[in-house]
C-alpha cells in the first residue's frame, strides 16, 4: 500500500495464531462477564433480604406442594414448590426511611417503611384444606423470622347414601348439617351447610372443620307423576283425592328428632360415613287460621312433640290468613311469629290421625314489653357520666339512669339458636328516661347487663335471681320488671402467668391499623400486641361476680381494677381454648383441678401468681 511515497506492510497471522488469539479474547470476555455478575449478585445480595419457609399438614406433619402462599393485602403471592417450600426476596429496609430520615417525604418510621416494602404476614391456603385457626399466619416484623411454617389444616367430610327399604333409588333429597359451636361460653346448635342427594343416594360434605355435628334429612313429597299438583288436587272437582305420600325427615342415626338425633365427631381430616333410610308415609292437609293476622307476614316453626329443633315446615297463607301446609301423623306444637319490632306471638298445638286437619285458630298477641329499673349504689361522687344519642337526627344528652347502661340484652336460653334475643330500646325524645325491652317474644332468656359503670350487683325479675337463673316470658303475659343494682366499688385483680414464652416487641406489634391523609400518604401504627396468654375469670356457680377475660401482656403480667366482687376460678392458657363453655358448669368440672381459685370484696386489690395451662394437655382440643 502506498502511502507518501512509502510503503507499508501488514502482518498476516496465521490461522493456529488467530485461534489462539481468539480464544484468549474470549477467555477474558468470560471473565470480565463473570466478575460483572458476581459484582451484580453481590450487589443484589446485599440490597434484598429473602423471608423463605414451608407450608405443611397440620395433622400429618408432611410438606403442601402447590399451596398458594400470600399476605393479607395481596400485594405479596407464591405458590410452594413440591416440597412445600416459598421464597420471597424483599427490599432490605432503607436506613434514610428509618426514624428520623431526611431522605423521606413525609419522613416515615422503620415500621411505616416496613409497611411499604414487605407484607406485615404471610398465609397460606389451598383447595382441601382449611385454615388453621390457631397458626392462621405468621408475623414478619420481627427479623428473627426468616424461615417460616405456616400450617393448613385437613379438611373434614362426612359423606353417604339415602337408602329406600325397597330397591328403587330415592329422589334428590335436601340434607343439612347443624355444629354445636360456643357462643358467649354456651354452646348452640347452628346450620353449617347443606347438600342434595344424587340420583344414586349418595351425598357429601365437604370443607367441614374438626367438630361435633349432627344431621337430618328435609322433607320431600313423592313426585308421583299420577298426581296433578303438590295439593293432590283433583282439576276438574277442585276437591283433595286423598293423602300425599312423602318422606318425613330423618335424624343420624334414624332418630325421631333432632334432640335425639346422634352426634358425628369429627377430628381434623377425617371423613364419616352414614346411612340413612327413608320411610314413605302418607301427609295430610293442614289448615290452622290466624286471628288478629298482622300485615307483614308471619314466620311458623314446627316441631314434633314439642321438641325444638329443625325438621317439619308449614307456611303461611296471607290471602286467608292461615297457617298451610302437609304433615305426617303425629303431634305437632306450631308457633307463629309476625315480622318487625312490633311483634305478634302464638303457639298451637295440633294432632294428626289419618285425616286432614282444620283449626282450631291460632291467636296472634302482642310481644311482652319489660319495663326496666336501675338503681345505683355508688360509694364515689365522681360520676358526672354523659350519653348522647342521635333523635330524629339531633345529638341529644341524656341525664337519667340510662347513662349508666351501656345496654341489656336478652339471650335465648335454648340451645338451637332458632329465636332471636332483644334489648333495651332507644330513647324517643331528651326526656325520654324510661327503660324497656321491647317485642320479647315467649320463651326463656338469659338477661346480660352492660353497665357503663361500676358493676352489676344483681338482677331480679319477682323471686328469680336473673343472675343464675334464666328468665320466662309468658305469651301475651304480662312480664315483671327486670331490677338491676349496679354498685361502684370494684375489686382488682393484678400478678403474673409464670411460663409465658418470652415475646420481643416485634413480635408484640403484630398488627397495625392504617389511615390516609389528604396527600394520599398511609400511615401505619401498630397496636399494644397479642396477648402473651389468656386469663379467663370465671364465677363459681353460687357468686355473684361476672365473667372477664382480661388481657396479659407478653412479659406475662396483667391488671384489670374493674372487676365485680364475688369467687372466681382463674385460668389462664396459652392460647384461646377452643368451644370453652364456661357458662357451663358441668363442662368447667373438667378444670376442678386447675388453676386459682380467689374470693373478692369490693374494693380489694389482690396480687396472684398463676401457671401458665398448655391447651394441647388440658383437654380442650
Amino acid at each position: 500500500m502506498k502511502n507518501g511515497g512509502h510503503f507499508s506492510f501488514l502482518p498476516v497471522p496465521c490461522p493456529r495464531v488467530a485461534r489462539r488469539t481468539l480464544t484468549r479474547a474470549i477467555f477474558f470476555l468470560a471473565v470480565a462477564c463473570l466478575s460483572a455478575l458476581r459484582s451484580s449478585a453481590q450487589s443484589t445480595s446485599e440490597n434484598t433480604d429473602a423471608v423463605r419457609g414451608v407450608v405443611i399438614n397440620s395433622v400429618t406433619r408432611e410438606p403442601v406442594a402447590r399451596a398458594l402462599v400470600y399476605s393479607p393485602d395481596n400485594r405479596f403471592a407464591t405458590m410452594t414448590n413440591s416440597e412445600g417450600r416459598f421464597e420471597f426476596t424483599l427490599p432490605k429496609m432503607d436506613p434514610a426511611t428509618e426514624e428520623g430520615g431526611q431522605d423521606s417525604n413525609p419522613p416515615v418510621s422503620r415500621m411505616q417503611s416496613a409497611a411499604f416494602n414487605r407484607p406485615f404476614m404471610l398465609m397460606a391456603r389451598k383447595p382441601g384444606f382449611m385454615t388453621d385457626s390457631e397458626n392462621a399466619g405468621q408475623n414478619l416484623q420481627n427479623d428473627a423470622s426468616k424461615d417460616l411454617t405456616l400450617t393448613l389444616v385437613p379438611e373434614s367430610l362426612i359423606v353417604g347414601t339415602i337408602t329406600l327399604p325397597s330397591s328403587e333409588p330415592p329422589d334428590s333429597i335436601t340434607l343439612q348439617i347443624f355444629r354445636r359451636q360456643v357462643q358467649d361460653g354456651r354452646a348452640r346448635w347452628l346450620p353449617v351447610g347443606g347438600a342434595q342427594s344424587r340420583s344414586d343416594g349418595e351425598f357429601r360434605f365437604a370443607d367441614l372443620s374438626a367438630g361435633t355435628y349432627k344431621l337430618l334429612t328435609h322433607e320431600q313429597l313423592d313426585r308421583d307423576p299420577l298426581t296433578v299438583d303438590s295439593l293432590n288436587i283433583d282439576p276438574i272437582t277442585h276437591a283433595r283425592r286423598g293423602p300425599l305420600v312423602g318422606y318425613p325427615p330423618v335424624y343420624y342415626q334414624n332418630a325421631s328428632d333432632f334432640e335425639s338425633a346422634a352426634t358425628i365427631q369429627l377430628g381434623a381430616g377425617q371423613t364419616q360415613t352414614v346411612t340413612l333410610t327413608l320411610a314413605k308415609q302418607p301427609y295430610y292437609w293442614v289448615k290452622v287460621p290466624v286471628i288478629s293476622p298482622p300485615e307483614n307476614g308471619v314466620r311458623v316453626n314446627v316441631y314434633s312433640l314439642g321438641r325444638k329443633g329443625p325438621g317439619f315446615s308449614l307456611g303461611y297463607n296471607n290471602s286467608d290468613h292461615a297457617i298451610e301446609g302437609l304433615l305426617p301423623n303425629g303431634t305437632y306444637t306450631l308457633e307463629a311469629s309476625s315480622f318487625g319490632s312490633n311483634g305478634l306471638s302464638g303457639v298451637q298445638s295440633i294432632t294428626i290421625k289419618g285425616a286432614p286437619v282444620e283449626g282450631p285458630s291460632m291467636m296472634l298477641v302482642p310481644n311482652a314489653s319489660i319495663p326496666v329499673s336501675l338503681k345505683q349504689e355508688f360509694t364515689g361522687t365522681d360520676h358526672n357520666l354523659t350519653s348522647t344519642w342521635n333523635i330524629n337526627g339531633r345529638n341529644v344528652v341524656m341525664k337519667g339512669p340510662r347513662r349508666y347502661l351501656a345496654n341489656v340484652t336478652l339471650e335465648p336460653a335454648d340451645d338451637m339458636g332458632m329465636r332471636g334475643g332483644a334489648s333495651l330500646r332507644d330513647p324517643t325524645r331528651s326526656d325520654d328516661d324510661a327503660l324497656f325491652i321491647d317485642g320479647v317474644a315467649p320463651g326463656s332468656y338469659w338477661v346480660r347487663v352492660h353497665p357503663a359503670l361500676g358493676y352489676v350487683a344483681s338482677v331480679r325479675s319477682g323471686n328469680l335471681d336473673l343472675l343464675h337463673q334464666p328468665l320466662f316470658v309468658a305469651a301475651g303475659g304480662a312480664a315483671s320488671p327486670i331490677e338491676i343494682s349496679i354498685r361502684d366499688d370494684v375489686a382488682e385483680i393484678s400478678g403474673t402467668v409464670a411460663g409465658v414464652p418470652l415475646f420481643s416487641l416485634a413480635q408484640a406489634q403484630t398488627s397495625a391499623s392504617t389511615s390516609g391523609d389528604a396527600r394520599g400518604w398511609t400511615s401505619y401504627t401498630p397496636y399494644s400486641g397479642q396477648a402473651g396468654a389468656h386469663l379467663y375469670c370465671i364465677p363459681t356457680s353460687d357468686s355473684n361476680g361476672q365473667f372477664m377475660q382480661i388481657w396479659v401482656g407478653p412479659d406475662g403480667s396483667f391488671r384489670y381494677s374493674g372487676l365485680a366482687p364475688g369467687t372466681y376460678h382463674l385460668l389462664v392458657f396459652d392460647r384461646e381454648p377452643p368451644d370453652f363453655e364456661y357458662r357451663n358448669p358441668d363442662a368447667m368440672q373438667a378444670y376442678d383441678s386447675k388453676g386459682t381459685v380467689i374470693h373478692l370484696v369490693g374494693g380489694q386489690k389482690e396480687r396472684v401468681q398463676l401457671q401458665l395451662i398448655s391447651t394441647s394437655s388440658s383437654g380442650t382440643e
